[in-house]
């Protein structure tokens, strides 16, 4: 647990919540920022704006401190989908160019790039490999490798767009390396960093990332239907809008000024009205939580705890996937036996939160957390899955 912690999060133990790769429990004074903005408007209309016109001016500033990016680059958008969507369809395909993705990408970043079939546009999926070269687990997801990607890349390959992290199985690809070598062949970086973003640093600059999304209920514990879209500056002067409306023009509130005159920064994908309340909460918890502590140090107790849990589990029972250091994240994903929707029910029956797609029980711990909830959820753990294989054998 880092310093201050127990003031920022003072009622953790029930649930034990393992799931921050899912839906994270909502940053309390995030709630607080969101009812105040609602509360306002719910009374004054209008009106009430006034008291609130700084929440995306704040937010942009918020990000790009977290980011390492300036404010100018970063948009508010409700989810990964939306802001993806909007980048691969700005993007000026011709027919017969290339997008290069990976075969168990998350929906969000696959169906946008899938659709630019449409252009003409072909889709190259990289296969399913064990970056450290073990035996394949059946249907369950891995990784992907950088060499495949290599062989694949052709002069008709526009853009790369992967996640940092694989939502399935934890695998988290090495941005500079992979921003290298893209920059090094004239290709544009987009990165899903819904799995990343408040878990392990991300700075797109450094790393040559043409654009990246994530969402805001994930690591970052904000609200439901908020998220982040980056864009480097040379990469949005080659996107053309493909939504539209007031927010995104200089003319501001003269709406019989029809001139198309749009923002050339983030603005320019805040096309409408956005959901200010959630933008206001996602500001509460950048500004106290991920703004306050230093990333690296979140990264490194999320691990120490990872470990501690499974240092407590029976290997027998419970099997983490393990990667290479510099392919690790803040998902672990487990081998464990038995339905593991079944085990899933049980575990949330007896107060621990994890999630399960694609095959895997998902460890997902964060900062906050101590170590005497990894042990005690770990003992849970233990227990119904060997009921699970008690069942099993019988």
């Amino acid at each position: 647990m880092l310093p201050g912690t127990p003031d920022l999060f003072p009622e953790p133990d029930e649930p034990i919540f393992l799931g921050h790769c899912s839906v994270s429990p909502l940053y309390r004074p995030a709630a607080r920022a969101i009812r105040d903005f609602t509360d306002d408007i719910a009374v004054h209309g209008v009106g009430g704006l006034k008291n609130h016109l700084d929440i995306l001016p704040r937010l942009h500033a918020n990000a790009g401190r977290l980011l390492g990016c300036p404010a100018a680059d970063v948009s508010f958008v409700h989810n990964t989908a939306e802001a993806l969507s909007m980048v691969a369809n700005g993007y000026p395909f011709a027919p017969g160019d290339q997008v290069v993705s990976y075969v168990h990408e998350y929906p969000s970043n696959h169906y946008p790039w899938a659709l630019q079939g449409r252009r003409g546009v072909e889709l190259i999926l990289l296969a399913d490999r064990d970056p450290l070269g073990r035996p394949a687990p059946g249907d369950r997801p891995r990784g992907w490798s950088l060499e495949e990607l290599e062989a694949r890349v052709t002069a008709r390959t526009r853009v790369v767009a992967v996640s940092h992290v694989q939502f399935s199985s934890g695998y988290a690809a090495d941005l500079r390396l992979l921003g290298s070598f893209c920059r090094e062949r004239g290709i544009d970086l987009v990165v899903d960093c819904a799995q990343s973003l408040g878990c392990l640093p991300v700075r797109p600059e450094d790393c040559h990332i043409a654009a990246l999304a994530a969402s805001g209920w994930k690591w970052l514990m904000g609200p439901w239907a908020s998220g982040l879209l980056y864009t480097s500056s040379d990469f949005r002067r080659k996107l053309q809008p493909v939504m539209t409306g007031p927010g995104m023009m200089r003319q501001g509130l003269d709406y019989l000024d029809h001139r198309w005159n749009p923002h050339d920064d983030g603005r320019l994908f805040e096309y409408s009205t956005v959901a200010w309340d959630h933008a206001a909460g996602l500001n509460a918890v950048l500004e106290e939580v991920f703004l306050r502590y230093d990333i690296a140090a979140i990264r490194d107790e999320v691990f120490r705890l990872q470990e501690v849990f499974l240092a407590h589990c029976d290997p027998v029972l419970v099997r983490p996937l393990r990667f290479a250091a510099g392919n690790r994240s803040g998902i672990v994903a487990l081998e464990v036996d038995g339905d593991l929707g079944t085990i899933m029910q049980q575990l949330a029956t007896a107060g621990v939160v994890m999630t399960g797609p694609a095959g895997y029980l998902r460890l997902a711990p964060h900062f906050y957390q101590q170590d005497r909830q990894m042990i005690g959820a770990a003992a849970i753990v233990n227990r119904i899955c060997a009921e699970q294989r008690s069942k099993g054998d019988n």
